[in-house]
């Protein structure tokens, strides 16, 4: 299949000479929560943004580009994620959305995951590497199949995952910057040898934070003192990621990219969004589980400026091709997202015209919460509970934090989306969980996080 659509690709008319297609820098950063950053991520709401966190370069990222208020990870945890951005694919459509072991001992007993990218699967990297693109991939990847050069890039750091983040340290803390400066050399070969490039910098960090340098933890010390440790390393790791990103920007602008690249920055799952604001975390799909860092900046995209249309991780494989002009037709079969391109154009206005209306969340699995799922259909959200085959409903355009579950009200609607709901799932032949036959009520399970669960204005339930 893989060299079937590589002759395909091969075959496509010449679309103008290299140097005239975009590069592109895609920053992905792990656990990194909607308001992670010292950069607001909605203009109207003040929490939208931490009070902790010193992000200046991205910051400077967001006044030179596009934010996305509602962008989406695929999912609310990182293996699935990171397979769907390399295949255009839902987590549900690909057997893929949980990255931790499963529990045991609960009600339901969870689906089994995929646990490495097929050998058969297109990426983008195979895609934009037939169309004449240099490809990189570094840092974490995490879906094993053998690593990255199997899967389209011609440069990597090879088949890594979490732990390759423990090893470096202090001045080079998760390799925050040997990555940085992997890429900076990456793009001078590219550039000298005149063909557009694709780099993948998929970050350690937030993921090992008390690996901070000693001079960043030592700053918040100060700064947070009396507050808890994690809080402190997070926020130390989260400047030392921004100045890598720092450090990446510099090269594109030292080697004269600046007007020919775009870079999108953004991370591979939420982790909450502060009391105040977002609804659960990791683990769950309410919004402080998907919702995340979106920031496009490049070619044709004005600067400080927003888009509120919904969009997720997996818009971006026909996103890039579209770049990379590729037709549309000639993606691979089963893509799902579809091109943000013409918002970048349009400052913000306009939708994503996808295979389908709806954008569905599937998470079947217990971690943030219970097994469930989300659909979203214009400013409605719909939850479903797969324990007690319970449904909630939100409107987000007044109801951002979840608070209000309207499906009592909106009987009509609930069951409308819940409907669209199971006819996807089916369509994509997703996994679900199934009764726990030794399941014993009697018997206490140890307690979770139950992100979902801790929303604002309610009591924690379990």
């Amino acid at each position: 299949m893989r060299v079937l659509f590589a002759t395909c690709l091969l075959l496509l008319p010449t679309i103008g000479v290299a140097a005239e297609r975009p590069n592109i820098v895609f920053m992905l950063s792990d656990d990194q929560a909607w308001n992670g950053l010292s950069v607001a991520m909605h203009p109207q709401l003040a929490g939208s943004k931490g009070d902790i966190f010193h992000t200046p370069n991205l910051e400077k990222l967001a006044v030179q580009g596009m934010r996305f208020s509602a962008g989406y990870a695929p999912a609310s945890v990182c293996s699935p994620t990171r397979i769907s951005l390399m295949t255009g694919k839902s987590p549900a459509a690909l057997h893929w959305t949980k990255a931790a072991p499963p529990e045991t001992g609960h009600k339901l007993i969870e689906p089994r995951n995929i646990r490495s990218i097929p050998a058969n699967e297109t990426t983008i990297g195979d895609v934009l590497r037939q169309a004449g693109y240099a490809t990189a991939h570094y840092g974490k990847w995490h879906i094993g199949g053998g690593g990255p050069e199997q899967h389209g890039f011609d440069k990597s750091d090879g088949d890594t995952g979490n732990e390759n983040a423990y090893q470096f340290k202090d001045p080079n803390p998760v390799d925050i910057f040997g990555m940085a400066d992997r890429a900076a050399a990456f793009m001078d070969r590219s550039s000298k040898a005149k063909k557009p490039f694709f780099i993948q910098l998929s970050w350690n960090a937030l993921h090992a934070s008390e690996n901070a340098n000693q001079a960043t933890l030592a700053k918040y010390e100060r700064q947070l003192k009396g507050e808890n440790r994690k809080r402190i390393t997070t926020a130390a790791i989260t400047e030392d990621l921004d100045t890598g990103v720092g450090r990446v920007l510099e090269a594109i602008d030292q080697l004269g990219l600046t007007e020919t690249t775009y870079v999108i920055y953004m991370a591979d799952n939420g982790a909450g969004g502060g009391k105040k604001v977002l609804a659960g975390g990791k683990g769950g799909v309410w919004e402080g589980g998907i919702r995340v860092p979106f920031i496009v900046r490049g070619p044709g995209v004005k600067p400080n400026s927003w888009c509120h249309t919904r969009v997720v991780g997996y818009d971006l494989f026909p996103t890039f091709c579209e770049w990379a002009g590729i037709a549309p037709g000639k993606l691979p079969k089963g893509i799902e997202g579809g091109s943000i391109a013409s918002l970048l154009k349009t400052e913000g206005r306009g939708d994503v015209k996808r295979s389908r209306e709806e954008l569905v969340f599937h998470f079947p699995h217990y971690q943030g919460d219970a097994p469930h799922s989300a659909i979203f259909l214009g400013d409605l959200k719909l939850l479903h509970f797969y324990e007690d085959n319970r449904d909630e409903l939100y409107d987000l355009s007044k109801d951002i934090g979840e608070r209000d579950d309207l499906a009592g009200q909106r009987p009509a609607e609930t069951k409308k989306l819940r409907e669209r709901l199971d006819k996807y799932l089916a369509q994509v032949d997703a996994q679900f969980p199934t009764l726990n036959p030794n399941f014993d009520p009697n018997q206490p399970v140890e307690p979770k996080k139950r992100g979902g669960k801790n929303k604002p204005g309610k009591p924690a339930t379990k």
